[in-house]
């Protein structure tokens, strides 16, 4: 990711993010409920409410601990293989069916083998909305950089979100998404990053199926143990303001500052794509790319924002 300067982050820059189309959907359905939104509340068939599942950070935070526990993920490697096979293990317990969406990639160092994981929550209307993050982490030779925040951190919200939406009722088709090869291999110039949302959105284009996407929602590097999240410029103004607005509402403002950045993550191939996008990150951290990105500096309370905040906003993001 990437932040253009101006901002007030003690950050170094991560990289200009300039995305470009890449991708696809397809997958199986599963855990379609059969019911749907009423109002904010699941409302059971028959009428009686049920209470919504909720986001469990020490789960969540299981799933970092483990991401962490492989090692340094650096796509095309065996370990973010590793990564890849435990995150379809906890889906599969959970009774999904993951779709795998291979590529191969050109990076600076010759053609690397990638997969995207997929899985998909059916609604009662076929428009989709995007929750995705990624789960590789950034080749640092000579160093073992782990990526807690950066990498871990939304693969394993990811996972737990899935989870609580399956039991949620959604009108909109739900496609949550591990993207690999978002961090570039060299320098973030080029096309040297965002290897798998770029394929997605292009796989997509060319099925079609890209109008089918009302919004994506990026998680990125969200296990900050100070986590603070900025308004990105280059996210849509819409999805900000609903998310922000969701903040405010679970009392989360404080963490959710109204301050303004701009960052180039893996939101952006859908930003030039024309889809609704927005990027929840906090590069306002030290430790970023360097092995200091470790258990010590994240939280399971920062997840647990991070999830509420999303769930919260995510009946208005419907109703749009």
């Amino acid at each position: 990711m990437k932040i253009t300067p101006g901002v007030f982050l003690r950050v170094l820059k991560k990289g200009t993010r300039r995305y470009f189309a890449g991708a696809i959907l397809a997958v199986a359905a599963v855990g379609m409920p059969v019911w749907y939104w009423a109002a904010d509340q699941g409302a059971a068939p028959g009428g009686s409410a049920t209470p919504a599942p909720a986001f469990d950070s020490a789960r969540a935070f299981e799933h970092l601990k483990q991401l962490v526990a492989i090692g340094p993920r650096p796509a095309g490697s065996a370990a973010i293989r590793e990564a890849r096979a435990y995150i379809t293990r906890q889906l599969a317990s959970e009774g999904f069916t993951v779709e795998q969406q291979p590529f191969t990639a050109a990076s600076p160092y010759g053609a690397v083998e990638m997969v995207n994981l997929i899985v998909t929550l059916r609604g009662r209307r076929p428009e989709r909305l995007l929750i995705a993050g990624h789960y590789d982490t950034k080749l640092m030779p000579n160093q073992s950089f782990v990526g807690a925040s950066d990498g871990a951190s939304s693969a394993a919200a990811l996972i737990e979100l899935a989870r609580v939406l399956k039991q949620r009722p959604h009108e909109l088709t739900y496609e949550i998404v591990w993207f690999d090869g978002e961090e570039a291999f060299v320098d973030w110039t080029g096309l040297d990053h965002t290897y798998g949302s770029r394929y997605y959105v292009q796989a997509a284009t060319n099925a079609n199926a890209l109008s089918t996407i009302k919004a994506l929602i990026l998680l990125d590097m969200v296990g900050d143990r100070e986590l603070q999240i900025r308004r990105d410029r280059n996210s849509t103004a819409w999805l900000n303001d609903v998310i922000w607005a969701a903040a405010k509402r679970t009392g989360h403002g404080q963490t959710f500052l109204d301050l303004d950045t701009e960052i180039e993550d893996d939101h952006l191939p859908f930003i030039e794509a024309g889809v609704p996008a927005v990027d929840l990150i906090d590069l306002d951290y030290p430790q970023w790319h360097t092995p200091a990105d470790d258990l010590s500096h994240v939280s399971a309370q920062s997840l647990q924002i991070v999830g509420d905040v999303v769930l919260a906003a995510l009946p208005e993001i419907e109703r749009r």
